[in-house]
């Protein structure tokens, strides 16, 4: 369908969706508190950065929060968005939607 000039420079609104997946709701419902995403560990992917340092202190912050009975795996995909800045979100958000839907998918694509 052709589009006028107005059209193709007009920005997308629709929100596009994450690569990443989470469990059905009600399956262990996660939300995560502000206090908890205020002690995650960032990374910014620059040269300086240790990817499996990131990965280990991640790991670390998210296993001390007490969820009940949701499982740790959801909150720590939830969690995940949180700790990504710069060319590292930018990495993110350029992955097509949906393939990721375990840690160890999210960990293999970030150690890639």
């Amino acid at each position: 369908m052709a589009q006028t000039l107005k059209q193709l420079t007009a920005p997308d609104l629709t929100q596009q969706p994450l690569c990443i997946t989470y469990d059905a709701p009600g399956n262990g419902d996660v939300s995560l508190k502000s206090g908890f995403i205020h002690h995650l560990p960032h990374f910014e992917g620059t040269s300086g950065e240790n990817p499996n340092q990131f990965l280990t202190e991640f790991h670390i912050v998210c296993s001390t929060m007490n969820q009940g009975n949701a499982p740790l795996e959801q909150l720590m995909l939830r969690a995940f968005l949180f700790t990504l800045k710069g060319a590292a979100k930018d990495w993110l958000h350029s992955l097509p939607a949906g393939p990721m839907n375990s840690l160890n998918l999210i960990k293999k694509a970030f150690l890639e």
